[in-house]
C-alpha cells in the first residue's frame, strides 16, 4: 500500500471514529435529558406545591408580558364584578321586561337583565310584585346606580344611606349603596317596611318617598303605579308603547320617620313636592 493510500485510510478511520463518538455522546445526552424530564414530572406529581408554585410563576411571567404588549394590567376576574347577564338567558317574561326597560331608559340590556332577574328573585322571596320593584327603581333613578338626589337619597332605589346605614352593615358598609344589587336589596327591604306600616301599596309608596306627613307626594305614587301597570302588561306579552320616562330623582324627604329634631331640619332643608 502506498503512503497516499495509508493516509487516506487513516483519515477514513479517524472520521469514522469521530462520527461514532459524536453519535454516542448525542445519544447519551438525549438519554440524560429524557431522564431529567421523567424525574421532573415525577417530582411535580409527588409535590403539588412545587407544581402550583411553577404554574404561578409562569402565569406571572405571562401576565407581565401581556401587560407590556397591551399597555395595561390584565385582570381576568374583573368580569366577576360586573352586574350583567345575557338577556337571552332569562325566562321569556323577564327578558321581555329587560328589553322594554332597556329601550325606554336607554340603558344596556345586560345590566338591566341582571337587575330584572334580581327583582324577580327578591320579589318572590318577599311577596312583592317584581314589576313594582322595577317601577320604583325606574321612577327613582332611571336605572342610574350612581344617582343622588338633592336630599341625599342614593343609588338605584334612592335609599337614604345615612338613615339606613344599619341595613348596609351586612354588606360591608355605606359605600355598598353604590353596588346595584345591594342597593336593590336594601331598597326592597325599606319598601316592604313602608307598605307593611301603611297597609297598602299606594300609601306605602308615600311613606317610601318621605311624604308620610305631607298632604301630597308630588304625584310620586301615581307615577310608580302607572309604570307598574305598564310593566305588568309587558311581562304578560302585551305590546306597550315606549312613553317618555318619568323624571327620576326624588325631591321629597327620606323614606322613614326621623327623630323629631331631624324631622324639623329635614322640613327646612327639603324643597316642597313638585310634579315633574
Amino acid at each position: 500500500m502506498t503512503a497516499l493510500g495509508k493516509a487516506a485510510k487513516g483519515l477514513q478511520t479517524f472520521t469514522s471514529d469521530v462520527a461514532q463518538g459524536f453519535f454516542e455522546i448525542t445519544h447519551n445526552g438525549f438519554a440524560v435529558v429524557g431522564l431529567v424530564a421523567v424525574f421532573s414530572v415525577l417530582t411535580l406529581l409527588a409535590r403539588p406545591d412545587l407544581r402550583q408554585a411553577g404554574e404561578s410563576q409562569l402565569m406571572t411571567w405571562l401576565h407581565a408580558r401581556q401587560s407590556q404588549a397591551l399597555g395595561l394590567v390584565p385582570e381576568l376576574d374583573a368580569i366577576d364584578r360586573a352586574t350583567a347577564l345575557n338577556p337571552k338567558d332569562l325566562p321569556k317574561q323577564q327578558a321581555a321586561v329587560a328589553y322594554w326597560l332597556s329601550k325606554k331608559y336607554r340603558v344596556a340590556p345586560e345590566p338591566l337583565s341582571a337587575l330584572v332577574a334580581e327583582a324577580y328573585e327578591i320579589g318572590d322571596r318577599n311577596k312583592l310584585d317584581p314589576t313594582l320593584i322595577l317601577a320604583v327603581m325606574a321612577v327613582e333613578s332611571g336605572f342610574n346606580p350612581f344617582a343622588q338626589s338633592n336630599v341625599g337619597a342614593q343609588g338605584l332605589m334612592q335609599v337614604m344611606t345615612g338613615i339606613h346605614s344599619d341595613k348596609y352593615e351586612n354588606f360591608g358598609g355605606k359605600l355598598a349603596a353604590f353596588d346595584p344589587v345591594t342597593n336593590l336589596r336594601v331598597g326592597v327591604k325599606v319598601l316592604q317596611e313602608c307598605i307593611q306600616k301603611a297597609g297598602s301599596i299606594e300609601t306605602g309608596l308615600k311613606f317610601y318617598v318621605g311624604a308620610a306627613n305631607l298632604e301630597g307626594d308630588g304625584g310620586y305614587a301615581e307615577k310608580v303605579m302607572a309604570e307598574h301597570a305598564r310593566l305588568r302588561l309587558v311581562a304578560s306579552g302585551r305590546p306597550v308603547p315606549l312613553a317618555p320616562p318619568p323624571a327620576a330623582l326624588r325631591t321629597l324627604a327620606p323614606a322613614s320617620p326621623l327623630p323629631p329634631v331631624l324631622q324639623e331640619e329635614d322640613k327646612q332643608a327639603a324643597p316642597p313636592p313638585v310634579v315633574s
